[in-house]
This record gives C-alpha cells, structure tokens and sequence, in this order.
C-alpha cells in the first residue's frame, strides 16, 4: 500500500518521462560523467537530458531517429552513447555501484545475472589480415584432366 512517505520518495511529478532520472538518481551519477573536452566547441547540451534519452530508448526499446522531439537530436544522443560505451562509463557493473550507494548497502556481485560475465569480458585482439575460420574443400571425384 503507498504511504505518503513513498509517494514522495517515487513521486515523479513534473518529468516527462517514467524513464527520465529523478535529481537523486542524477546527483549520484553526475559525478562519474566526464568533463568537457578541452579543444572543439564549448557543449551546449547537457548531459543529463542525454542520459534520460539513452534511458528512455532502453525502457522503450525504439529506435534512434524515433526519439522524441523533447530530448536533444539523435544523432547527438547516439554520439555520447557510442563514446560512452567504449570508454566503459555504461558498464553494468558500475550502474550497480551506485545503485547500492544510493540505498546505503554494499553492491553485491552480480556476475551470475543476465550472462553479464560475457557481456563485459574483455574481446581477444583480431588477427591482422584475412582469418581463415574453414579449411579449403577438396573434390573427392577424380579430375577429368588425366
């Protein structure tokens, strides 16, 4: 039953979307947000509508050039994600870390969850030029040409 006290806890009055993060939820995370390259053009988005639209796309499942006009363009939003990906700020585990944080209980391993031990294992460098994964078949049949 909802008391008055989780109402206000999960209140989420005045976000436009369920997906959006609340200001606890952001003041945990902003910390682990890099800061602003220092060459190129100052940002002039924040990052923050940033990350609600990469949520929004994970909660809903649409696709890219289907986000909605409130969030900043796609294109920008699929940008950040990308670069976040590979410098492994959207890791998983730490998401968990600051989820745990955020309840004041240490994290737990979640390793075990969702093949999540695959998904951040490292991937074994290729090797340079064509990698042959078959051998050549070899004709059983006589050749025509004695």
């Amino acid at each position: 039953m909802w008391s008055e006290t989780t109402r206000r806890k999960y209140e989420r009055e005045g976000r436009r979307y369920a997906s959006d993060l609340t200001d606890a939820e952001w003041g945990l995370i902003e910390p682990h947000m890099p800061a602003a390259k220092p060459l190129g053009r100052p940002r002039e988005i924040e990052l923050r509508a940033v990350l609600d639209a990469i949520l929004y796309i994970a909660r809903t499942g649409c696709q890219w050039r289907m986000l909605p006009k409130d969030f900043p363009p796609f294109t920008t939003v699929q940008g950040y994600f990308y670069d976040w990906r590979d410098d492994g700020l959207l890791r998983e585990d730490q998401f968990c870390l600051a989820a745990a944080s955020a309840r004041g209980r240490p994290a737990a391993k979640r390793a075990h969850r969702r093949g999540s031990s695959t998904v951040n294992r490292p991937r074994p460098p290729r090797a340079a030029g064509r990698v042959v994964t078959m051998r050549p078949r070899r004709s059983k049949g006589v050749s025509a040409t004695l």
